[in-house]
């Protein structure tokens, strides 16, 4: 009877491991499908989460340091639009075109230019040219103009320094400081010019060079047409060819009208060599008394200023009017202001077709710009 119940417990004790089994393989096979599973989503959302997971971190991190450490980059930039301006200030400037021409800076001239006379140059124009003074240009060529603007001539060969002052010829004896005190310059002027081509420490300069004293002068010897007074002036005939005149006649206002059409220049304009303007005119363009008086003189004259005609106003002014190509008043006359009294020329020295006009007052030289509307 034992053996029997012996068999039926194992029988009994292995139908109950059967659902042992079954529950242990379903156990693991659950567990295995979540390991799948979870290492799907991981495999898929990984990368998101590691993503995320390090912007946290790095927001967290930004959070600890300073503001001014913190550097913020937009992920678009886009151009910010200003208010338009708008003031209601009054604007005060200077209006400046566009100038698309360069003057390009020369290099500074050291030597002695030579310029051959043209037609209608004047020795004011020649300086203006060669941006020096036309006293420095008289100066350089005293022994051909003998210090008269009106002795150029065309083709004449002048001498252009290179820059304002004397052009100066060493003579034996001259020391710099004698030179210098006799053309009103400075030594260290003198020193310094670099055409000079002075040693500072030894400066010689030989017998018969030339040296340029930068600013330095000198006084002119001029030839001038002497005023011619009428009678009971108190003063005498003073040239040739002079008017006697007789008492009375026209006298001027003191106020100037211009003797020509045109009121620009067309030549020299005033300066200590050149004691009036010359205005432009075409040779017989009509010339007219500057202002009522009595002529005292009209014909032709030395010095280079051809035909001329000078009217004494009778109030102490008298005009000059020179390089006429015609004459139309005689001597004594009254002329009115406005009145014809000749016709434009190149008459005696002169390289084209000017009036050459002066006014003077008590004997001296104004400059007509001075009294000319």
């Amino acid at each position: 009877m034992s053996q029997p119940r012996s068999h039926l417990g194992r029988q009994a004790a292995q139908s109950s491991s059967i659902p042992f089994f079954l529950l242990s393989l379903l156990l693991w096979g659950v567990a295995i499908f979540m390991v799948a599973f979870m290492a799907l989503v991981i495999y898929h959302r990984g990368p998101l989460w590691f993503s995320a997971s390090a912007t946290a971190q790095r927001e967290a991190v930004q959070a600890t340091q300073p503001p001014a450490e913190v550097a913020t980059q937009p992920e678009e930039s886009q151009p910010a639009s200003l208010p338009a301006y708008q003031s209601n200030l009054a604007v005060e400037a200077l209006d400046r075109g566009i100038n698309w021409h360069t003057i390009i800076p020369t290099r500074m001239r050291m030597d002695v230019a030579r310029y051959t006379v043209q037609k209608g140059d004047s020795i004011f124009g020649i300086a203006q040219k060669y941006d020096v003074s036309p006293e420095t240009v008289l100066w350089a060529n005293k022994d051909k103009l003998r210090d008269d603007p009106h002795m150029i001539s065309i083709g004449l060969e002048l001498k252009i320094p290179p820059t304002t002052g004397i052009y100066y010829q060493w003579k034996d004896g001259d020391t710099l400081d004698a030179v210098a005190a006799k053309y009103k310059a400075k030594v260290e002027d003198i020193l310094n010019w670099p055409g000079n081509k002075l040693d500072l420490t030894n400066p010689v300069v030989k017998t018969g060079e030339y040296i340029m004293i930068p600013g330095g002068s000198r006084e002119f010897q001029q030839w001038l047409v002497p005023t011619v007074w009428k009678a009971n002036s108190g003063a005498s005939r003073a040239i040739p060819g002079a008017c006697d005149v007789p008492d009375g006649g026209a006298v001027g206002s003191g106020s100037f009208v211009w003797p020509t059409a045109n009121h620009f220049l067309s030549g020299n304009d005033y300066f200590s060599g050149h004691l009036g303007i010359d205005i432009a005119a075409a040779t017989g363009a009509p010339v007219y008394a500057a202002d009522s008086g009595v002529v005292v003189y009209a014909g032709p004259i030395g010095g280079g200023y051809g035909n001329m005609i000078m009217i004494d106003h009778g109030n102490g002014y008298h005009t000059l009017y020179a390089h006429l190509s015609s004459i139309n008043v005689r001597c004594g006359q009254s002329v009115l202001q406005g009145n014809l009294i000749g016709l434009a020329g190149s008459t005696g020295n002169s390289t084209g077709p000017h009036l050459h006009f002066e006014v003077r007052y008590m004997g001296g030289f104004i400059n007509p710009w001075y009294v000319l509307p």
